[in-house]
């Protein structure tokens, strides 16, 4: 293998993935630095003895003080809006997050003379895509601005990488779930729109119901269908990913998925086998932005970075989870007010 590499910058590791990345980095003893805001990420969940600085990614100046005082010689960035419905109501909101941000990290790091970056991209930068499961060579054609904003930073990259003497990978996410196995981290917050997290939080009480938005779509029983990783498989695709750069590999943008898909009321159907827990999801109208179907097809990232999942099961994903939420759970009577918003 290739020298070890210094320190690595994770943006974002107070956030639910960057979080989780920071443990499987400090497992395979790496040393991390994390940069986060806190807008929506909580210090807690950052590990006793990592360098934590508050701050924002996009502070050019602090982001080259970072890399000179620790060494930095690769970027994990995860810091940006996620939230596609809201990206459709305030989409400036999300290119200053996920481009502006992104465009003043990259140039950070080239004057620093950074040499690997890997990027938190999405599978929403394919849109509803014609073939299922989705390849990396598939048409990139975002039908939300979440989706667009994370595209233009991979497009940042790419030029970058070929004006320069960077190499990134940028993993594109599709539905990440569940939380650590040892309890350490996992998804914070009262208030959220992914699925598994609305369904533990129902059965841990932090919310009185749950819906399901649109179930007349396309698909074998009218709802969505995604494609579920659990989160500490995506974490240790970082780390792959760092340690393929390490190695000599290319620049590459790859799925991040297990190759199968489940549809919203599978999952609640999951949940309820489980836990025991009648979720009584009620209909609403679809959301706007979400695509019928989103399927990964992984075989890139399992040849490239010789990456195999060890959670590729839907009840384990679900069972840490509800795990999770029991274990952060305020009183419900103090949030159900804010989930039911």
């Amino acid at each position: 293998m290739a020298e070890q590499a210094k320190t690595t910058l994770i943006t974002g590791g107070a956030g639910y993935i960057g979080s989780h990345a920071v443990l499987a980095l400090r497992q395979a003893g790496r040393r991390v630095v994390v940069l986060d805001d806190l807008s929506t990420g909580s210090r807690r969940v950052v590990p006793q003895g990592v360098t934590f600085v508050l701050g924002d990614a996009g502070d050019r100046q602090l982001v080259r003080r970072l890399i000179a005082a620790h060494d930095v010689d690769s970027v994990i960035h995860f810091a940006g809006s996620i939230l596609v419905e809201q990206s459709v109501s305030d989409p400036l909101r999300y290119y200053a997050n996920n481009v502006a941000v992104s465009r003043n990290l990259l140039e950070a790091c080239s004057d620093a003379g950074v040499s690997r970056f890997i990027f938190s991209s999405t599978a929403a930068v394919y849109g509803a895509p014609d073939e299922v499961p989705i390849r990396e060579s598939a048409p990139t054609q975002p039908i939300n601005p979440y989706g667009s904003s994370k595209l233009v930073t991979e497009w940042m990259l790419r030029d970058l990488a070929r004006a320069s003497d960077l190499s990134y990978v940028a993993l594109r996410y599709f539905n990440v779930a569940g939380a650590d196995p040892e309890g350490r981290s996992g998804q914070l917050g009262p208030v959220a729109t992914h699925l598994i997290k609305i369904a533990s939080q129902v059965v841990a009480g932090i919310r009185d119901s749950i819906a399901i938005f649109g179930d007349d779509y396309d698909t074998p029983d009218g709802t969505c269908v995604r494609d579920y990783i659990h989160v500490s498989d995506l974490a240790a695709a970082h780390l792959a990913a760092l340690e393929y750069l390490e190695d000599g590999g290319e620049s590459c943008s790859l799925n991040c998925g297990y190759g199968h898909g489940y549809s919203v009321r599978e999952v609640l159907h999951a949940v309820e086998r489980c836990t025991g827990r009648p979720l009584n999801p009620r209909s609403a109208p679809r959301r706007p932005g979400d695509p019928p179907i989103l399927v990964a097809d992984v075989s890139a990232l399992r040849r490239t970075l010789l990456w195999s999942p060890r959670f590729d099961s839907l009840d384990v994903i679900i069972t840490s989870a509800v795990d999770w939420e029991k274990s952060v759970a305020p009183p419900a009577q103090e949030v159900l007010g804010r989930a039911r918003a």
